[in-house]
């Protein structure tokens, strides 16, 4: 019994990832690619480019909110990356290279997906932020579009999706409380 649940949770991810990856057209390709490529200079470009205004302008807010956002990025990045190694699920391009195009390859493991799980982290933490439509939709639209991309390139599982959506979330509501302690340490509120 155990067996015939495995396989058809298995049959049903590779079947999942085999359709996204299988999306045709020029404007996908290219926008998959973009999404994937740019993401790490996303998520650390934004509290960055935060942090650095909020010194300019001398706003104590704006830096307080960098330095929340930066950490769950930054705990989402190495909890995903340590994540990998304990797991070492072999990319779906490699296990399944006649079901799989790779778009591009990664040297490392596949679970769970890294640049989900910064993205979404950035996605939460800005949300938690700045509760605000305009903020949360191109926030969301971002996160999914990194995860589905990561899909479409052929070197994720949807379980390695999710897992670093969760991740991501996790981590970004976990920095609420790591940032008020950083706050105290750095501003004395």
């Amino acid at each position: 019994m155990m067996v015939c649940v495995c396989v058809f949770a298995q049959n049903w991810e590779v079947n999942m990832l085999h359709d996204i990856n299988g999306w045709n057209g020029q404007f996908i390709h290219d926008y998959s690619k973009f999404i994937s490529t740019t993401e790490p200079y996303v998520a650390l470009g934004v509290p960055t480019v935060m942090g650095i205004v909020g010194l300019i302008k001398k706003d104590k807010q704006l830096q307080q909110d960098a330095i929340y956002i930066g950490a769950s990025v930054a705990s989402a990045f190495i909890i995903g990356f340590g994540t990998k190694y304990i797991f070492n699920r072999t990319r779906p391009y490699e296990k399944w290279p006649d079901l799989i195009f790779p778009r591009s390859t990664e040297p490392d493991p596949s679970f769970p997906s890294g640049h989900t799980a910064s993205a979404f982290a950035l996605c939460t933490s800005l949300c938690i932020k700045y509760p605000k439509w305009y903020v949360i939709a191109p926030s969301a639209v971002y996160a999914v579009s990194v995860g589905i991309s990561r899909m479409h390139e052929g070197v994720h599982y949807p379980t390695d999706v999710m897992a670093g959506a969760a991740i991501g979330v996790g981590c970004a509501v976990g920095s609420i409380y790591v940032s008020k302690w950083l706050n105290k340490v750095l501003f004395g509120t």
